[in-house]
């Protein structure tokens, strides 16, 4: 049995969780308690983790993995799966894998400007630059959904829709679908895939 600190609104333990469905896995994994927060250290997730962010995992024997990216490639392995694939594909797998996961970076950054910063101490500038990224990141996807795999049998498509699901948990505004409608017909599709429906976040 597998102990991870959960939270159903963390993009990044989304990606962990999709990836334990699609290797039928869930049932070895025991959800625990957390508050991850970017100035209130939660000390119970320290114990796995000591920068005390979400995803972290135990394993049966005691091992203490993290981040996400780790904890998938752990349990692809440990479940003989082929989610990161192999020669050429494993590197085009790893670098959806970044893109996807830096969408949702430079998203929790600029959330964080105003969610977690004081209004004083906020800086508009520096949230902009972050969007920056993610807009950056959207137009990437764009140009490669064509070649998106419409189910989640990789860990960079996983990755990728991770982040345009945190787009639509937290960042309505943008309204990213308008400027991206391939990337929009690509996830809307994946998005109905079990693992997918089954991780939705909940706030």
């Amino acid at each position: 049995m597998f102990k991870l600190y959960f939270a159903s609104t963390s993009a990044f333990v989304r990606k962990v969780m999709v990836s334990a469905h699609c290797l039928g896995i869930t049932e070895q994994i025991e959800p625990l308690e957390s508050a991850a927060h970017p100035i209130h250290r939660d000390v119970r997730i320290a114990r796995f983790n000591p920068l005390a962010k979400v995803p972290a995992l135990q394993t049966a024997d005691g091992l203490c993995l993290y981040d996400s990216r780790v904890i998938c490639e752990y349990l692809d392995a440990w479940a003989g799966g082929s989610l990161f694939g192999n020669g050429a594909q494993r590197w085009l797998n790893l670098a959806r894998q970044a893109l996807g996961d830096g969408l949702v970076d430079a998203a929790l950054l600029a959330r964080y400007e105003t969610s977690a910063r004081p209004a004083d101490k906020q800086w508009p500038a520096w949230r902009e630059a972050q969007l920056t990224k993610v807009h950056a990141a959207l137009a990437e996807i764009e140009r490669q959904a064509p070649q998106l795999s419409p189910t989640p049998d990789d860990i960079g498509v996983i990755a990728i829709a991770c982040g345009l699901g945190y787009l639509d948990f937290r960042f309505a505004e943008l309204d990213w679908r308008a400027h991206h409608p391939a990337a929009a017909d690509w996830f809307d599709g994946f998005a109905q895939h079990p693992a997918m429906l089954a991780t939705r976040p909940v706030a």
